[in-house]
C-alpha cells in the first residue's frame, strides 16, 4: 500500500488548519477542499480568504486544488483528511459534534483501501475510541482491513507569517505499520522540516495536547508572579528580563490566554484524566489563574481610575484590541471580552476598536458594536490588549492622545516602553 499521484485527497474542514494543507497538497497533486459553509466556499473560489493566513496569489499556486460544499464530489478520493474544529461546551468539556459530524460524512463516501486523517486535536483516544465506530457504521466497512486511520496534529500559528505548515515539523502516526508509513510519506510531500513517526496514534494525540497544556502552565505560572509583583511594587518585566539571562530559563509572558488552543486543550486531557479517575491539580490550577486574568486586569485599572478619583458613573475606557491573538481576525474564546465585561460591571463605558474585526462578528459573537474610529480626548482609561501591528505602529503621544488629560493607560502586551505607561502586568 504506497501513496501514488492519483490518490485523490480531499481536507474537511476549511479554517486555520485545513486551507494551509490543502493549498500545499493542492500544488502537488489533486485536491478537493470540502466545507459545509457554502459562503466560505464562494469566497475561497474568489481569491478570498478571511482567516488571512493565504493570501490570493499562494491560492492562485495551488493548481489543482478545488473547492465544494457537495459531498457528491468527495467520493472519488482516497485520501480524507479531518480538520474541524474541537471546541469545548459551556462547563469546559470537550465538544466532538464536528468531528463526529465530519467522520459521518466521510463514512459515508468511504471505500475500500481508503485512509481517512484526523488533525483536529482531541484527547487520546478520541481518534480509535470515538471517530472509528462512526466512520465503521457509517461505511460498513472494518477498521482496519477494509480501510485505515491516521493521526497528524496540526501545528498552525494563526497569524504567524514565519512559522508556516511546511517548515514545522509534523507528528505523524497510523493504525498499522504500513499506514503510519504511507501517512509519513505523504506529508513528507509538503513539509520540508520533517516529520516525526510517532509510535502510536494514541501517542501522536497525546502529544498535541500537552503541547498547549505546558504553554498554559507556563504562562499560568508567570501570571501568578505578575499578581505577586504587582503586590510588591515590582515591575514584572523588568524581572523576566533579569530572569532570561540565564541560558534555560523559559521566555513565557503574562497576559491573556484565550483562543482555541491553549485555552481549550487542557480541558481535553483532564476530562480524559478524569474519566479514568485520574483528577488533575496543576492542569486544573492553571486553567482557572488564567481563566480569572481579565477580571484581574479589569479590578485593576478600576483601582487605578478610582486612586485619580474618576468616578465610575461617568467613566469611559477604550480597548484596544479584541481578537485573541495579534494580527489575526479570530474571536474564538478570546479573553478580551471579560476584560470589557468585567469593566462594564462597574459601570464604566466601554468601547472597543479592532482594525481586524468585521463588525458582524464581533456583532454576533458578544453583541458589540465596535468604535471605528476612536474619539480624541474623550477617554479616562486606554487599554492596550492585543498587540496588532497597528497599536505596535503608535507612539505613546498618539495613545494619549485618545484620552483626557488624567487618562490611565494599561499595556497589557508592552507595547510602550515601562516608563510610558502607567499599568502593565
Amino acid at each position: 500500500m504506497k501513496n501514488s499521484a492519483a490518490d485523490r485527497i480531499c481536507v474537511i474542514g476549511l479554517g486555520y488548519v485545513g486551507l494551509p494543507l490543502a493549498v500545499e497538497f493542492g500544488k502537488h497533486r489533486e485536491v478537493v477542499g470540502f466545507d459545509i459553509n457554502q459562503t466560505r466556499i464562494e469566497q475561497l473560489g474568489t481569491g478570498h480568504d478571511l482567516t488571512r493566513e493565504i493570501e490570493p496569489y499562494e491560492l492562485a499556486k495551488a493548481e489543482h486544488l478545488t473547492f465544494t460544499s457537495n459531498v457528491a464530489d468527495i467520493a472519488d478520493c482516497s485520501i480524507y483528511i479531518v480538520t474541524v474544529p474541537t471546541p469545548i461546551d459551556a462547563s469546559h468539556r470537550p465538544d466532538l459534534a464536528p468531528l463526529k459530524l465530519a467522520s459521518q460524512l466521510v463514512g459515508g463516501v468511504l471505500a475500500p483501501g481508503d485512509i481517512v486523517i484526523y488533525e483536529s486535536t482531541v484527547y487520546p483516544g478520541a481518534t480509535e475510541e470515538d471517530c472509528v465506530p462512526i466512520l465503521e457504521a457509517h461505511s460498513k466497512l472494518m477498521f482496519n482491513r477494509d480501510f485505515y486511520v491516521g493521526y497528524s496534529p496540526e501545528r498552525i500559528n494563526p497569524g504567524d507569517k514565519t512559522h508556516r505548515l511546511p517548515n514545522i515539523v509534523k507528528v505523524t502516526s497510523g493504525s498499522t505499520p504500513e499506514t503510519a508509513e504511507r501517512v509519513d510519506a505523504l506529508y513528507r510531500e509538503i513539509v520540508t522540516a520533517g516529520t516525526y513517526r510517532a509510535e502510536s496514534i494514541r501517542v501522536a494525540e497525546a502529544a498535541k495536547v500537552i503541547e498547549n497544556s505546558q504553554r498554559d502552565i507556563n504562562i499560568a505560572l508567570i501570571n501568578e508572579l505578575a499578581k505577586i509583583f504587582n503586590k510588591l511594587d515590582i515591575d514584572t518585566e523588568a524581572v523576566l528580563r533579569a530572569a532570561g539571562s540565564k541560558w534555560n530559563f523559559l521566555p513565557f509572558r503574562p497576559g491573556l490566554v484565550g483562543g482555541h488552543c491553549i485555552g481549550v486543550d487542557p480541558s481535553y486531557l483532564t476530562h480524559k484524566a478524569e474519566r479514568h479517575g485520574y483528577y488533575p491539580e496543576i492542569l486544573l490550577a492553571g486553567r482557572r489563574l488564567n481563566d480569572g486574568m481579565g477580571d484581574y486586569v479589569a479590578q485593576q485599572m478600576i483601582k487605578a481610575m478610582l486612586k485619580r478619583r474618576i468616578q465610575m458613573a461617568d467613566a469611559r475606557v477604550l480597548v484596544l484590541g479584541l481578537t485573541f491573538k495579534e494580527n489575526c481576525p479570530d474571536l474564538r474564546n478570546t479573553r478580551v471580552i471579560d476584560v470589557v465585561r468585567g469593566l462594564e460591571e462597574f459601570g464604566v463605558a466601554v468601547d472597543v476598536h479592532d482594525p481586524n474585526v468585521a463588525q458582524a462578528d464581533a456583532q454576533a459573537e458578544f453583541d458589540l458594536e465596535l468604535v471605528q474610529e476612536p474619539a480624541q480626548g474623550v477617554y479616562d482609561g486606554i487599554v492596550l490588549a492585543v498587540a496588532h501591528d497597528e497599536f505596535r505602529a503608535m507612539d505613546e503621544a498618539s495613545i494619549r492622545a485618545l484620552g483626557r488629560a488624567e487618562a490611565l493607560v494599561y499595556d497589557l502586551k508592552y507595547v510602550l516602553p515601562p516608563e510610558q505607561s502607567d499599568l502593565r502586568l
